[in-house]
């Protein structure tokens, strides 16, 4: 019987790293607590001959390189788990995207290919994945364990996870946030395949790519008419926007992210472009998170086409 949890990432031997140093400190310290514990009630034992009539001499150094001593190696455990933090929001440049819309109760993947999935994540070995998550409803909980990764995913918003798979296999996948009566449903599994396997595997599933999607969403929705030029309104062009700084009006800069596309499309008049008059609608509650991944894939393949 197996009792140990699998390691399928690289990007996940930190976070074990870390938790064996907090059980180390932690065992260290009980060991210590309990250690003197039963030191002095073997010493001070009944009838023992120690005089306990002295007063004993207070040793301020002693306290103080304890109190030193401990605040170092816990501060020490928060600087290294707040670094493993912030490596797991920042993906590589390079890194494979992919969406995912969580739903009350499944989890819905969207490839750049146009591959969909329901409950279940195809991704190839020894590649950064990139996961740009969003819900339609309630707060869900992405978490795969053998990545040792766990990312809440929150309506209204883009949420980001990486990782990068290094064993070939079927992980489980669930939502670790209580989301609602079929919460334990939840559940899916990811699929790990060797790089050419995947690509078969892409081809295989491949159909119209959310860039394709999102250009007929794109017009349907009135935004060719403003920013593709041509229009009565003057409005940004989209053309080289993604990944560019934004000047806004309030004197501030941005860059154009997935997350910065989706909120200017939801709500425009929150970052408003400098030189430009807030006149865009908002389309809150109008385009379904599905469409808005589409959206935001187009809007981001325009600037792959310019810098091409």
């Amino acid at each position: 019987m197996r009792l140990t949890l699998p390691l399928a990432a690289s990007t996940g031997a930190a976070t074990d790293y870390l938790l064996l140093g907090l059980v180390a400190v932690s065992l260290a310290v009980l060991a210590l607590v309990f250690g003197l514990m039963f030191f002095y009630v073997v010493r001070y034992r009944h009838n023992s001959p120690i005089d306990r009539g002295a007063m004993a001499e207070k040793s301020f150094r002693f306290e103080i390189s304890w109190t030193i001593g401990t605040l170092v190696i816990f501060f020490g455990l928060f600087i290294w788990g707040s670094i493993i933090y912030v490596r797991l929001y920042q993906p590589p440049g390079d890194a494979l995207k992919i969406y995912v819309v969580a739903k009350q109760w499944m989890w819905k993947v969207e490839h750049a290919g146009g591959q969909r999935e329901i409950n279940a994540l195809h991704v190839p070995t020894n590649t950064s994945v990139e996961l740009i998550m969003t819900s339609e409803d309630v707060i869900h909980d992405f978490f795969v364990p053998a990545f040792r990764v766990k990312r809440d995913v929150l309506p209204g918003q883009y949420e980001t996870m990486w990782f990068r798979a290094d064993r070939v296999g079927t992980y489980h996948l669930f939502c670790s946030q209580f989301c609602g009566t079929a919460h334990s449903n939840m559940i899916g599994q990811v699929v790990v395949m060797p790089p050419k396997d995947y690509a078969d595997w892409l081809t295989t599933n491949a159909g119209d790519t959310l860039a394709d999607q999102g250009k007929g969403l794109f017009v349907r929705y009135g935004c060719a008419g403003c920013h593709l030029g041509g229009g009565t309104v003057r409005a940004p062009s989209l053309a080289g926007l993604y990944g560019s700084p934004v000047p806004l009006s309030d004197g501030s800069t941005v860059i154009a992210d997935d997350r910065y596309i989706r909120d200017s499309i939801m709500y425009p008049k929150q970052q408003v472009v400098a030189s430009f008059e807030p006149v865009m609608p908002s389309f809150a509650n109008v385009i379904g998170e599905d469409d808005l991944v589409r959206l935001v894939a187009y809007i981001h393949s325009l600037a792959a086409e310019t810098h091409g």
